[in-house]
C-alpha cells in the first residue's frame, strides 16, 4: 500500500501520522482489510523513528481502526465506519463556462438490449479480430511502432498512404498522403476544422435533423449554430443563412434521414460556399455499405476550389473502440491541421495506426467490408419488407440505400406518441431511437431511426414484432 503521508512542517509526528492514517480509513480512501506499510518501510519513507510510527499504529490499534496479523502486518479492521459515498461540499471557488451545463452527458450505448436496433453500432462478431491481433502484436515488438519515440501529429506515414490509395479505389478521391491528417474519430476531426477554420461567434450551419454532438461540439467552442431543413433531396441549400462561415453536411447519407444530397443540391451547396466565401465539412461517415443503385459521388470530387474538408471514419465500418478517424483537406490546410493536432493530443496511438496500415495495404479492409456489406444489404431489405406489411400506417420507411441505419417517418402518430411507443418497446428488451432527438433548432419530426448493425439477422423478425405489439399500448 503507497500511503500518502506529509509530515512538512509538523511537530507532533506521531501523532500526525495517526490522524492523517484515520482520516484516510474514515474518508474510505483505505478500505476494510487493506494492508498498512509495515512500519519500518514507513519510518524509512518519512524519515522518522519506527519508534514514531510504531506509536502512531499502536493507537489505531487501541482505537480499533486497525489490527494486526502474526507474521502477516497490519490491516484496516472490518468494521471501520467511513464516509465512502457521502457527497463531497461542491467547491465554491471554480466554476466551468455555462455552455457546458447545456451539454447533457447521454450514453445511449449503456444499456444492453434484447433486440438492439441502435444507430452508428457495427457488428463487432463479423470483425476479423484473429487478424487484427497478428497485425497489433506485430507493432508491439522492440522493433515495431510500439517502441517508437512521439510520431508525426498528422499520423502515421504508412496509415496516411494507406487511407489515400483506399479513397482514391473506394470513393474516386483525388488525394495524396499529404492530405490526409489521422484523427481520434469523426468528432476530433470536427474539433481540428473547427479551431482551424472558424473562430468564437462564428455562424456554423448544419442539418436539421442532424448529428447532435457536431452541433454542441460548435457551440462549445463559441459558435452559433442555425439549423438548415432538409427535404427529399437533402439539405435545402437556399435555406442556409448569409452569414455562415462553415456548413456541416452528411451528403452520401443524410444523418439521420438517410437520403443522399441530389445533384443539384450539391452543384448549388458548392456554388453557394463559393459566393459567400465559406468552408464545407463532408463527413463520409458510412458510404462503404451501399446496397444499390449507383454509386455516389463525393462533394469533394466536384469542388475545384478547395472549399470542401472530407471527414471519414472506421468506427462504423470496423470498430467503434478503435477511435480512428480522417480528415482531407486542401492543402493551405495541412499545417494548420497539423498543429492543432500537435497542440490537443500530439497523435493517435502509434500501433493502432501502423496494424491499420497493414490492415488496409493486405487487402483485409476490402475483404471484411465485402463480407459484411452483404450482411448488412440482407437486414436492410427485410426491416423494409416487414415495415411495409407490418406497419402500414404507422411507419413509413424514408427511401436509402447507403449505411447501417435507415428512418422509418410516422405519418400518424405524434412525436409524443412515438416516445412512448419507444418507452414500452425499450421495457419489452427493444431498443429504438426516436427520430425526435435529432432536431437541432426544432424538435425532430414523428418517427424512428433503425440501426441494423448490432442486431443479429435472425432477431430481426422478433425485435419488430415486438415494437408493432408497443405501437398498440
Amino acid at each position: 500500500m503507497d500511503l500518502h503521508i506529509s509530515l512538512v512542517g509538523r511537530r507532533d509526528l506521531a501523532g500526525e501520522i495517526y490522524r492523517q492514517i484515520r482520516g484516510a480509513l474514515l474518508e474510505g480512501r483505505l478500505r476494510s482489510g487493506d494492508p498498512l506499510p509495515p512500519s519500518r518501510e514507513l519510518a524509512r519513507r518519512l524519515s522518522v523513528s519506527r519508534t514514531t510510527v510504531m506509536v502512531a499504529y499502536d493507537r489505531l490499534i487501541g482505537e480499533g481502526f486497525v489490527a494486526t496479523r502474526v507474521g502477516a502486518g497490519t490491516f484496516v479492521a472490518h468494521d471501520v465506519p467511513t464516509a465512502a459515498g457521502r457527497p463531497s461540499p461542491a467547491p465554491r471557488t471554480l466554476a466551468a463556462q455555462p455552455v457546458w451545463a447545456g451539454i447533457p452527458l447521454l450514453n445511449v450505448y449503456a444499456d444492453e438490449a434484447d433486440y438492439d436496433f441502435r444507430t452508428g453500432m457495427p457488428d463487432v462478431s463479423l470483425f476479423p479480430f484473429q487478424t487484427w491481433r497478428r497485425l497489433i502484436a506485430h507493432e508491439l515488438r522492440p522493433e515495431g511502432a510500439g517502441a517508437q519515440p512521439y510520431g508525426d501529429p498528422a499520423g502515421h506515414p504508412g496509415l496516411r498512404h494507406a487511407i489515400a490509395r483506399h479513397l482514391a479505389t473506394s470513393r474516386d478521391l483525388a488525394t495524396t498522403a499529404e492530405d490526409v491528417t489521422v484523427t481520434n474519430g469523426t468528432q476530433q476531426a470536427m474539433d481540428l476544422i473547427a479551431r482551424v477554420l472558424l473562430a468564437p461567434g462564428d455562424e456554423v450551419a448544419v442539418e436539421d435533423p442532424g448529428y447532435g454532438p457536431v452541433m454542441r461540439l460548435f457551440e462549445s467552442l463559441g459558435m452559433r449554430v442555425r439549423g438548415v431543413p432538409v427535404d427529399g433531396e437533402g439539405l435545402v441549400v437556399d435555406a442556409l443563412p448569409d452569414r455562415a462561415r462553415l456548413v456541416y453536411v452528411t451528403p452520401s447519407h443524410q444523418f439521420p434521414l438517410g437520403v443522399a444530397l441530389s445533384l443539384p443540391r450539391r452543384i448549388a451547396l458548392l456554388d453557394w460556399a463559393r459566393r459567400h466565401d465559406a468552408a464545407v465539412v463532408e463527413d463520409d461517415y458510412d458510404s462503404e455499405f451501399r446496397h444499390g443503385g449507383r454509386p455516389i459521388e463525393p462533394l469533394q470530387t466536384l469542388d475545384r476550389e478547395g472549399r470542401v474538408v472530407y471527414v471519414g471514419t472506421f468506427s462504423k465500418s470496423m470498430l467503434p473502440s478503435l477511435r480512428v478517424g480522417f480528415v482531407v483537406a486542401p492543402a493551405l490546410l495541412r499545417h494548420a491541421l497539423s498543429a492543432a493536432r500537435y497542440v490537443t493530443d500530439w497523435h493517435t496511438a502509434l500501433p493502432t495506426q501502423a496494424a491499420l496500415a497493414r490492415f488496409l495495404d493486405e487487402g483485409w479492409f476490402v475483404r471484411h467490408i465485402r463480407r459484411v456489406r452483404a450482411v448488412y444489404e440482407e437486414r436492410h431489405r427485410r426491416i423494409v419488407d416487414l415495415l411495409a406489411r407490418d406497419f402500414a400506417g404507422l411507419l413509413d420507411a424514408v427511401p436509402s440505400v447507403t449505411g447501417i441505419h435507415l428512418t422509418a417517418r410516422a405519418p400518424g402518430p405524434s412525436p409524443k406518441e412515438i416516445a412512448a411507443v419507444a418507452d414500452r418497446a425499450a421495457r419489452d428488451g427493444v431498443a429504438v431511437q426516436r427520430l425526435a432527438w435529432f432536431g437541432v433548432e426544432r424538435p425532430g419530426p414523428a418517427g424512428l431511426v433503425l440501426g441494423y448493425g448490432a442486431i443479429a439477422t435472425g432477431d430481426i423478425d422478433e425485435g419488430l414484432l415486438r415494437l408493432r405489439a408497443a405501437f398498440d399500448g
